[in-house]
């Protein structure tokens, strides 16, 4: 059964060494506008997945994040959230990490599940019903006497 959240109020988000943010509910409107951001339309062909999924949480997350705590500067004062503080964040490997699996996989998910089948019991075969039917033989012409 698919929870519905109705709620519209960021929340905050462990991401471990000491370091959370106030993240936007991850909704369409969210991933449509991540997904035509700039960044990732300069994205090249040639990219691999890692490389893209690093643009698109880097896109994600400057759209979703309202506001961070444990995060500083150079001289360990406290910054404000930025678009390049957030890409700075991210390319902190643990925190893409918790990123990436709490926030932006949970969008993912759902769109996996539409699109998998259940398991068959044992082997491709195994649920299916025959449906071939064997052939009769040919009728034999009558016999004329």
């Amino acid at each position: 059964m698919l929870k519905l959240n109705l709620s519209n109020k960021p929340a905050w988000l462990d991401l471990g060494h000491g370091v959370r943010v106030r993240l936007l509910p991850l909704t369409t409107a969210l991933m449509v506008a991540a997904r035509n951001d700039q960044t990732i339309a300069e994205l090249s062909e040639n990219a691999g997945d890692e490389q893209s999924a690093l643009v698109f949480a880097k896109a994600l997350g400057r759209l979703a994040i309202t506001g961070w705590e444990g995060v500083g500067g150079e001289d360990g004062q406290p910054v404000d959230v930025s678009p390049e503080g957030i890409d700075a964040l991210l390319n902190v490997w643990p925190l893409f990490e918790a990123f990436q699996t709490e926030y932006v996989a949970g969008g993912l998910l759902l769109d996996q599940e539409k699109n998998v089948s259940s398991p068959l019991p044992s082997g491709s075969s195994a649920g299916a019903a025959d449906t071939a039917r064997p052939v009769s033989a040919p009728a034999k012409p009558a016999r004329k006497s």
